[in-house]
């Protein structure tokens, strides 16, 4: 679970906190999915292989889980050989260092009702819960005149969500799944980062 990475003269190891198994950033063609590796200096978007179709990404996002539920997710083994480095060298990987990370947010959203998600509605009525999906932006300094912001919704695979199902409520597991990622974020970002949750 160590890695090293060469800061100064010396090497100096860098370890592998946690696992975000999948987010996915919103993107005017495609949206994108994403695990999140965390290490003690980093974050990594690690992004994954186009497996579902466009609008059955922005319908994810709305409902805050995968409706195929075939796919494993990811864990910190599966990156136990791959170092950090090598994950950035991937150009279509995110890196942000957390000492980079100005402010962190978490927020839900309120979706406007449209026709074509009647059915989505009407599930939500039967069941007599809200799908929340919670978002987070971190806006991070890409350099001394430039900042930068990337926003990523929770939404959680199926593998994650279905055994959950049994016994709690939906609000219930996308909240504590938001509340997860928070908690690993707030334990390796600087002391100065802004946190917002709301």
């Amino acid at each position: 679970m160590i890695s090293q990475v060469r800061q100064g003269p010396e090497r100096v190891p860098e370890r592998r906190l946690a696992l975000v198994h999948r987010v996915i950033v919103p993107d005017k063609e495609y949206p994108k999915e994403y695990a999140i590796l965390v290490t003690d200096r980093r974050s990594v978007f690690i992004r994954q292989r186009k497996t579902r179709r466009s609008f059955v990404l922005r319908y994810e996002m709305r409902i805050g889980t995968a409706l195929v539920t075939d796919a494993i997710p990811k864990t910190l083994d599966d990156f136990e050989q791959t170092s950090p480095e090598s994950l950035m060298a991937d150009d279509s990987n995110l890196t942000v260092p957390h000492e980079a990370v100005i402010s962190l947010a978490m927020r839900t959203e309120e979706h406007e009702r449209r026709k074509r998600d009647l059915f989505l509605w009407l599930t939500m009525r039967r069941q007599g819960e809200v799908f929340q999906v919670y978002n987070f932006e971190m806006k991070y300094r890409l350099d001394p005149d430039r900042d930068a912001m990337i926003k990523f919704y929770m939404v959680p695979l199926g593998a994650y969500f279905k055994p959950r199902r049994q016994t709690q409520s939906r609000e219930t597991i996308l909240r504590e799944y938001a509340a997860d990622a928070l908690e690993i974020f707030q334990r390796v970002l600087p002391p100065d980062c802004i946190f917002v949750a709301g």
